[in-house]
């Protein structure tokens, strides 16, 4: 009998589990022997603060990032097929969603691994829950271009989608571009959009805050190297 594979989610800023997922996530950890991560030392780390008391020496980590070779993945559930469960550790928030992972779940299912994702935080759904803006119908478009021309080229192309789908747009931006990201949305953007950003999610510094463009243009916040998501709604 196939073992299963277990889709963790991880902490996107408190570090303090028992706020973010049930007890139920912590015996899942407990009792696996493989884990498929992101990155080895945040893996460790976070196993060992759900975990105290486990060695972590004790578990085999496969690494998964855009330097995994193909073939290496298919390796990465020959334990499932031995009987053993895997879990798949998100760096931040949850597996698969803005984070690789999406192919070892694939296989899973092509292998006839049950999949199991377990309950926790995703920023992107806490940041769409208090902005209210249309949660019945949304997107999420990942990371803009770098480039400003082509970015501000997107962030019209989204407004407008917003407009004509009467859908929520929802992106971000590595923490330290969130400025750049910030003055592109002002200029491209018209100025009754409804935009949210939403920084510091869990923690006590978390803010999440939903105004017109005319309005943020008005009074930037600092949110440079903070974690942020970002969505937009045209009317």
């Amino acid at each position: 009998m196939n073992g299963k594979l277990y889709l963790i989610p991880s902490f996107i800023g408190v570090d303090q589990h028992e706020l973010v997922f049930p007890p139920y996530n912590v015996d899942i950890i407990a009792g696996l022997r493989y884990f498929i991560v992101e990155e080895l030392k945040t893996a460790r780390r976070f196993i060992k603060k759900v975990c105290p008391s486990r060695s972590v020496d004790e578990i085999v980590f496969f690494e998964l990032n855009e330097h995994t070779p193909s073939i290496s993945i298919n390796e990465y559930i020959q334990p499932c097929l031995g009987g053993d469960s895997i879990g798949m550790l998100s760096e931040a928030g949850v597996p698969c969603v803005a984070d690789p992972g999406a192919e070892i779940v694939r296989l899973a299912h092509l292998h006839n691994i049950e999949v199991i994702p377990l309950v926790g935080p995703s920023s992107i759904l806490l940041a769409l829950m208090a902005s209210g803006l249309n949660g019945q119908s949304f997107a999420f478009v990942g990371y803009l271009p770098v480039s400003k021309h082509e970015r501000q080229k997107t962030i019209r192309q989204l407004e407008q989608r917003s407009m004509i789908e009467n859908q929520t747009q929802c992106f971000m931006e590595a923490p330290y571009r969130n400025m750049q990201l910030l003055d592109d949305i002002i200029q491209a953007a018209h100025p009754d959009t409804m935009l949210c950003i939403a920084w510091d999610l869990t923690l006590p510094s978390q803010n999440i805050i939903t105004r017109s463009v005319a309005e943020w243009k008005k009074n930037k916040p600092d949110i440079h190297k903070h974690p942020a998501i970002f969505l937009i709604k045209r009317e």
